[in-house]
């Protein structure tokens, strides 16, 4: 059965970027006076969100990347949370924020969390661009949110389906229709 996926736009380009400009100054705010601010994207949804965040905050910042596995190829969270990349180097003692693309079930970023809460850093928050509240299974406290948005499948500014979509400047609901012949 063959398909088609379409793609519209929930949140545009231009009222991404405001946004994360305000987020930036929210930071900045929040940590006046430190040395550094370390930014942990997670890969590979968060990486323009997290460049965009980075250019933006007006402190000295350090990157570090991991790479979290729960989705694969679908379009549902399959639970089980893998580390794919760890961090370059440690956290202990530092002002960490980590950067996420969306936070959907929770599961995930939960144990993310928990993990690097171990590794013992000054501070550790988590900021990220869009948050689906209604799809939480697990308690996470989100310190930084760029948009609350319904339980949609969206693609867009990072984030993919099956690693297609992820350069669109834009955030859009993804729909895919069967076509299905008939016989």
């Amino acid at each position: 059965m063959e398909t088609v996926e379409t793609v519209s736009v929930m949140i545009s380009e231009e009222r991404l970027l405001a946004r994360v400009r305000e987020m930036a100054e929210q930071i900045t705010a929040d940590f006046a006076g430190c040395d550094e601010l370390k930014l942990v994207c997670i890969l590979k949804g968060s990486v323009f969100f997290t460049t965009e965040l980075a250019k933006r905050i007006n402190l000295p910042i350090k990157l570090d990347f991991m790479s979290v596995s729960s989705y694969g190829d679908d379009m549902e969270s399959s639970g089980r949370v893998r580390i794919v990349k760890d961090l370059d180097e440690t956290i202990r003692g530092q002002n960490v924020i980590v950067v996420e693309d969306i936070v959907d079930s929770g599961r995930t970023l939960a144990f993310l969390l928990e993990m690097l809460r171990s590794r013992q850093p000054e501070t550790l928050r988590l900021c990220t661009l869009l948050d689906k509240p209604s799809r939480r299974v697990t308690d996470v406290k989100v310190d930084y949110t760029g948009f609350e948005i319904p339980d949609e499948f969206v693609v867009g500014f990072g984030l993919d389906y099956a690693q297609k979509y992820r350069a669109l400047p834009f955030i859009g609901k993804l729909s895919i229709t069967d076509c299905g012949e008939d016989e």
